[in-house]
């Protein structure tokens, strides 16, 4: 199957050989049975783990009725799903699509229409240094980070890249054509790098006096991930746009934007769309992990084991870092994170890496104090050779 692979699909993956067949829980386990504790959840996706009863039964539910038509029609779930959304931040209206790139195109586009709108000419937008919005030309322009970027260019105009936590380097960049500043509360490709909270609400601030809007990309820090519904919540703010995917869907693609009103009327039919958005399936599934998510006591448990993960974390002697079960622990230079990841893959613990030498951990939502100390230990075994 490997050679299969190398002949039929495009290289572009640092593809590890391994087969994995099902999954239970917070466990994966491989064509031969054996067992891994994932501490990565397809990065950051599987928020409720694998073959959860109530997720598993709506999606095939639903796939035994309708799973698409189009959005020339209403559907009831995405209709749903928005409610909970809206009624959950701050408000205001949902646009549906595929992943976290096309939420972020979405908001980049909106941010434009509402100042064309407006008749300002104002499309600039600010990010950060070490962000990452997405792979679509103007979400990797989006993404200050050089490496991404190489063998693309040239790249969309109207993109400038400030110092994350650094707010004289935002201020340096602001002019008369500054649309929007779009944010990462916690990095992480960047290497899991939460925003000082002083930081944000200067940043947060500074947007209101100039007029600019305070957008949030919570592609992965949203739904839950950082111990809140979404990460703005930690920073007493109340954004104008946010972008969310991953563990939305619970595993089934879908991204969405939440936009104040006054913005997303900007969105007139014509100016924006996609074929698949906010779909049956997706929305079904969507439904279901807000349902969990919001349910009693399920943030308190991330919470209380995200923790607990940062504590036994710390016993290695490094720094580590994060808000809720979006976790990095920063490993000495000499000390490769991507060797540790693969050591710990052969010894049965799956988990990321992230920056230039971090090891990310971004398990599904339901994990439990007991496989964290299941995967302390293998990781312990595999950091005591060096």
């Amino acid at each position: 199957m490997i050679e299969e692979a190398n002949k039929y699909l495009f290289q572009n993956y640092g593809r590890l050989e391994y087969f994995f067949e099902k999954g239970e829980g917070c466990y994966l386990f491989d064509e031969k049975g054996k067992k891994y504790l994932d501490m990565l959840s397809g990065i950051a996706v599987n928020a409720l783990g694998y073959n959860h009863p109530k997720l598993t039964k709506a999606i095939c539910e639903q796939a035994s009725k309708i799973i698409h038509i189009s959005n020339l029609f209403y559907i009831k779930p995405q209709i749903e799903i928005a409610k909970i959304l809206s009624e959950n931040s701050f408000g205001g209206k949902v646009f549906f699509c595929n992943s976290g790139a096309e939420a972020n195109e979405a908001l980049i586009k909106l941010v434009r229409r509402y100042f064309y709108d407006k008749k300002e000419n104002k499309y600039k937008i600010i990010t950060f240094e070490g962000s990452f919005h997405g792979r679509t030309l103007a979400t990797v322009t989006a993404t200050a980070q050089p490496k991404y970027q190489e063998g693309f260019y040239p790249l969309v105009e109207g993109f400038k890249y400030a110092k994350f936590n650094d707010i004289e380097s935002v201020k340096k960049l602001i002019n008369e054509k500054t649309a929007a500043v779009l944010i990462e509360l916690v990095q992480g490709e960047g290497g899991v790098n939460p925003a000082d909270k002083e930081f944000v609400k200067e940043l947060y601030n500074l947007c209101k006096e100039k007029e600019i809007l305070f957008t949030v990309d919570e592609v992965q820090t949203g739904i839950g991930r950082t111990g809140k519904l979404f990460a703005y919540q930690h920073f007493d703010i109340q954004p104008d746009i946010v972008s969310l995917a991953k563990g939305l869907g619970g595993g089934v693609p879908i991204g969405a934007i939440v936009a104040k009103d006054e913005i997303a009327k900007s969105f007139i039919p014509g100016t924006h769309a996609s074929t698949f958005g906010g779909n049956y399936l997706s929305t079904v599934a969507a439904k279901v992990v807000l349902e969990e998510v919001l349910s009693d006591g399920f943030l308190d448990n991330v919470n209380q084991v995200g923790e607990y993960l940062k504590e036994k974390l710390k016993t290695f002697g490094f720094p580590v870092k994060g808000l809720g079960l979006m976790v990095g622990m920063d490993l000495p230079k000499e000390i490769s994170a991507k060797e540790i990841m693969k050591k710990a893959l052969e010894k049965g613990l799956i988990i990321g890496t992230a920056g230039e030498n971090t090891l990310r951990f971004v398990p599904p939502l339901i994990i439990t104090k007991k496989e964290v100390d299941t995967a302390i230990e293998i990781l312990k075994e595999v950091i005591d050779v060096y």
